[in-house]
Order: structure tokens, then sequence, then C-alpha cells
């Protein structure tokens, strides 16, 4: 599923602070490597329908299960250093003859080859461990590659031994010189090597999405149904914007008949968030990932483009209107080759006078609207370009509802049917006391 750089930043999938993205949200990885291979999956959301089928039953099949400690992020930067460190030749012979010279003679390269050994030693021993958790009855055809892939290696008489060598390193043993010499020959100069790092590059994988099926668990994230149909679909009960501490869920409902949805409401009544869950629940969904939801429905989509947060560019020249109509035109772009894409457009045409904002909004709208491949979800405060628009029974009308109490506002977070019509703009100048402030200058 294509999506850009400019929606990973809009939803928050990335951010330049990382505690606030989705990637943080989901990182439950015990690993550097494992949180780099996280951060590739997570920017990779599929359009395909059984690779997101076959992702949610690999992490369905890891969900309950627990990475074997035996593995630490200590135990692969040590296997790194090892393979990135230069070091002498090291004796295709475990004679002690050989041993005693090498131990003498290059002191410095033994005891960072000795320490490397243990540490390559208890990680083959931990795989073999991830292999008894995860390879029996594994339902992903992903999954089953990796571990079919790594029982081979496993079998292999050298790493069968290595594995026992592992084991009695755990159970408090030492290698013998001759070992260290023995096995450390293979594994940085010679045929071995290869296999080491086919496991490394296994287990980081792993990691990563035994993070991804913790976040699953951790979250009460909910699996989604994949639908296999050509029109676009997403329905969704009891959705919510998974990175706020006290989230309120929504439902909804658009397919082909219905596919616009046109959205009002007043500041801070809650239209950005809305619209950046439903943005996350496709993202999750593409990512063979559980949903905060209480259960959707969704199709596949070929692409998914926001324009959420806008910026002008002082260095180019460019006015943050103008940036904002090059989005549109890129948004246009896309859906016009056909494909089935979801479109979140927040307050558009901010940028401008509030005539010129009305006729480009809804020349905007009466364009996309014609469009019944793809899903659209705007938001405006430029109500009064809704009515209008009544006319197009594809276009569903929301607002989100504020109350006043005494001068105080009231966001009840709520979708209701119809068109906002709250103007409170002043009224929340007056409450923060800059009238009485301007007034007294």
């Amino acid at each position: 599923m294509h999506v850009d750089d400019k929606t990973l930043y809009d939803l928050g999938i990335i951010s330049r602070y990382e505690q606030q993205s989705l990637f943080h949200y989901l990182d439950f990885t015990t690993t550097s490597g494992g949180k780099d291979w996280l951060r590739f999956f997570i920017k990779e959301p599929m359009s395909d329908i059984e690779q997101i089928r076959d992702r949610q039953a690999l992490l369905n099949h890891m969900r309950d299960k627990v990475l074997p400690p035996t593995v630490s992020n200590g135990t692969m930067m040590v296997m790194d250093k090892f393979y990135y460190s230069p070091m002498t030749n090291i004796p295709n012979s475990s004679s002690m003859v050989d041993v005693t010279f090498f131990k003498w003679l290059s002191r410095p390269d033994y005891v960072l080859l000795r320490y490397s050994m243990g540490h390559l030693a208890r990680f083959v021993y931990g795989m073999k461990k991830v292999h008894e958790i995860y390879a029996p009855d594994c339902p992903s055809r992903e999954l089953s590659e990796i571990m079919d892939k790594t029982g081979e290696i496993l079998e292999k008489p050298f790493f069968k031994q290595m594995g026992k060598l592992g084991a009695r390193i755990e159970k408090g043993g030492k290698l013998t010189a001759r070992e260290v010499i023995k096995y450390g020959h293979s594994l940085y100069q010679y045929t071995e090597k290869t296999g080491m790092k086919a496991l490394e590059e296994s287990f980081l994988k792993i990691d990563a999405w035994a993070s991804m099926a913790k976040a699953v668990k951790e979250h009460k994230l909910a699996f989604p149904e994949i639908l296999e149909c050509d029109a676009p679909v997403m329905e969704a009960k009891g959705l919510y914007h998974p990175l706020l501490d006290a989230p309120v869920a929504y439902d909804l409902q658009l397919d082909q008949g219905k596919n616009f949805l046109f959205l009002t409401g007043a500041n801070m009544a809650g239209k950005s968030t809305f619209i950046r869950a439903v943005g996350i629940g496709l993202y999750l969904a593409a990512l063979g990932m559980g949903v905060p939801a209480v259960s959707m429905r969704v199709s596949t989509f070929d692409g998914l483009l926001s324009n959420i947060e806008v910026t002008d560019n002082t260095l180019n020249g460019e006015s943050y209107f103008f940036n904002e109509v090059q989005r549109v035109k890129t948004i246009v772009e896309k859906i016009k080759q056909g494909s089935k894409w979801l479109i979140l457009i927040d307050e558009l045409f901010k940028g401008t006078n509030i005539v010129d904002a009305m006729k480009c909004s809804t020349t905007v709208v009466e364009g996309l609207r014609k469009v019944d491949h793809s899903i659209f979800i705007l938001s405006t405060h430029l109500y009064e370009i809704g009515e209008p628009l009544r006319k197009y029974p594809n276009i569903q009308f929301r607002y989100f509802e504020t109350e006043v109490i005494e001068d105080n506002l009231i966001f009840s977070y709520q979708l209701r049917d119809g068109i906002s019509n709250d103007r409170l703009g002043y009224l929340i100048l007056q409450r923060e006391k800059v009238t009485d402030l301007l007034n007294n200058l």
C-alpha cells in the first residue's frame, strides 16, 4: 500500500519525537537490530490480501508465546563486534601447539575470540529454543520459511555441537581454549559464517514480529476482517485513537455507495483526532496487525494519503496555500489512476481568505465525490458549503457537537448526523481573557 512520508508524519506513524509515535506504541523489541526490523516492517503496509492474512496468522501464532531470554541485546552486539573486528588469522588447527602460540602471540585477539565464542554458542542454543517455540503448527508461510531455514542450519553437525556448547555455558560451564580456536576459526573466516549470519537475521526478524504480536496482546487490539472485494469498504465499531490516554470510540461505515464523509465541528471538538484514528486503523490493518477497535471490516487499499498538517516553506518561497494546492494536486493525480485509496483531508484551504476557501473547497469536494473507487474523509470549518452538497447521495454528513454552559465549552467528542453550526472562536477568545487584555491596552 502506497503511503508517503507526509502521511506517515500526519498520522504519527513516525515522529520527530519517537515517544509520540505509533512506532513507539508497537515497540516491544529486545534488541536494537530487532528494532530496526520493526521500523522496516512498520513502513511496509500491504495491499495484497493473502499477505495481510498471512501476517495476521503469524502474529496470532506468536501472540501468546514469549521469546527465550537466552538471546539478549548484549549478545547481538557482541556478535556484530566479532564480525567487524579485524583479527589475526585464527589457526585452522586446534592442536595444543597452535592454540598455545595463538594465545600468547595474539593475546588481544584470543581474549576477544574467547569472549565472543561464549556469546555465539549461547546464541545458537537460544535459536534452538526459538525454533522449538515457533516452528510447531506454524500457520504462516512467512514465518514457516524462516523456521524451515533456521531448522536446516541448526541440524548441521557444526551448529548442533555449538548448541550443546551453549547449553553447557547456560549451566555455568566454560569453553576450552581448543574449542575457542576450533569454532572461532570456522565462524570468523570460513563456511559457517554464512549460517551464523542467517541465524542472526532470522532472530532479528522474529524479535520484530514478536514485538508486533505483543503489542496486539498488550493493547488489546482486534484483528480486522479483510474483505476480498473490488469496491472500497471500511466499517468499524468502537474505533479509537490508540495514542491517546483516554480516547473516545467512534462507529464508522463507508463503502462505494457512501464513500465521502463531510465532517464539521468547532476547533478542538475532535475532527483531527477522528481523522487520524481512521488513518491509523487502516494502516495497522494493512500491516496485518490488530486495530484499535471493537471490530473492523475493511477491504484492501492501494494507497493512503493525508492532508492534515501543512506548512509553508519560506526558503523555497512556497506559501501555506500553495502547499495545500500542491497536496490536492497530488491526491487527484493518484486517484485518477483508478486504484482504491483512502484520502484524509483536515481543514482544507486554511491558508487563504474565506471567499476563496469556500470556492476552492466546494470545487474539490464536487470533484472528488465523483470518484467511487476510493473513500474520502474531509473536515472543514466552512459550514456554509455543506448544504448545497446534500444533493449528492454518496456524501455522508457528520459533525462533532459542542455545548456552551455558562461560557464553558463542553466537548462530547461524539459524532452526530448533520452539519455543525457552532461558531465558537470569539467565545474562546473571551474565555481566555484575550478580549480583556486587548481592551486594556
